[in-house]
């Protein structure tokens, strides 16, 4: 049987680029939160102008990877990997202390990702 119009497929068919797109796009979170942070209220051109470039393209992958996967799974995981990397980064940096703990809880997101991808 074919596609059905207006009903979106699941299983082997899905398009691969949807998912690369996608984590692609979570990076770019972390990219547009941090600058979001170091721009300081929009007041410094530099990371305001990263912000707005790395959200627009985040919010773009994104809205393409919807097209093909379900939308509860795509942003679980995009905000998932948005949200470790902008973690790892700020502890990276000093910006953040790091923690055994908060180690503990970002693998925990990681696992949770890497299982939505594997149950999709």
């Amino acid at each position: 049987m074919g596609a059905v119009p207006g009903v979106r497929q699941d299983g082997p068919g899905r398009n691969a680029a949807s998912w690369i797109v996608l984590v692609m796009s979570g990076v770019l979170e972390a990219v547009w939160a941090t600058a979001l942070g170091r721009s300081e209220g929009f007041s410094k051109p530099a990371p305001s102008v990263v912000f707005l470039v790395a959200f627009i393209v985040s919010m773009a992958g994104l809205a393409y990877a919807m097209r093909d996967l379900s939308v509860g799974t795509a942003y679980a995981v995009w905000v998932g990997i948005g949200a470790v990397l902008t973690v790892v980064y700020a502890m990276a940096t000093g910006d953040e202390p790091a923690s055994l703990l908060k180690v503990a809880f970002l693998a925990m997101i990681i696992g949770s990702v890497i299982g939505l991808k594997l149950a999709h």
